[in-house]
């Protein structure tokens, strides 16, 4: 199981956003909506998404200077939407650090491709970012090793104990990789003190039933006979 491209769609007109966010769904993505720069910031202040389908007219602020300030930070795919055809726009857009550029009306299919060339194009410097700051995706979920947080795929926070957070920030650093119950350990205590009355058994466990949709049929937290366990990469 991978996880599914996270797309913002920042736009303040209802319908539009609404059928954008269904088509794009439908097309396997994982989406965001926000109606203005407001909204877009709490979005964003939860969960950096892949690609942000920026809206130019907004009503609180303009979508180029957005596109400026998200660029600075982060290396998050950027598209423009606009109804104008105003040429100038299109090129201060992609000055300003946009990736990409749409004018409406524009064929729903067409800027899904773009979407998923986009997000392909910058998922290993995305991945590279998150890692460096201690953020790590999986299957929708985002855990933050520096707030100590794990977010859900729909936003919320998720209470986790101690042993917990430690064991998934464990097989979350080492996504991909089969790590044995000593090394789980070995990666939990702190300051020379063992984990005392929970074995790694019982933390996964525990941790199935809170971030899986099937705890008895994981599809995140894999057993790895003989070996230990793993947490499916990307």
């Amino acid at each position: 199981m991978s996880t599914k491209a996270h797309v913002l769609i920042v736009e303040d007109e209802p319908v539009t956003r609404s059928k954008l966010a269904a088509y794009l769904m439908a097309e396997g993505f994982q989406v965001s909506e926000a109606a203005d720069a407001r909204d877009m910031r709490a979005v964003i202040s939860r969960a950096v998404p892949d690609v942000v389908l920026l809206d130019i007219n907004l009503p609180d602020e303009s979508g180029l200077i957005l596109a400026r300030d998200l660029r600075s930070k982060s290396s998050v795919g950027i598209i423009l939407v606009t109804a104008r055809q105003d040429e100038m726009d299109r090129i201060v857009g992609l000055e300003l650090g946009a990736d990409d550029y749409i004018t409406k009306p524009f064929n729903p299919r067409e800027l899904a491709v773009r979407v998923r060339n986009l997000q392909r194009r910058v998922a290993p410097t995305m991945a590279a970012e998150r890692s460096a700051s201690g953020v790590y995706a999986f299957a929708g979920w985002r855990l933050d090793c520096d707030a100590r947080q794990l977010i859900s795929p729909t936003g919320e926070a998720v209470r986790l104990t101690r042993g917990e957070f430690d064991v998934l920030a464990a097989l979350a650093r080492n996504a991909g990789r089969a790590l044995t119950r000593d090394q789980l350990l070995d990666l939990t205590q702190h300051d020379g003190d063992a984990v005392v009355d929970r074995t790694i058994d019982v933390l996964v466990g525990r941790l199935r039933r809170k971030i899986e949709a099937e705890p008895r049929n994981p599809s995140i937290i894999l057993t790895v006979h003989g070996v230990g366990y793993r947490l499916v990469a990307g």
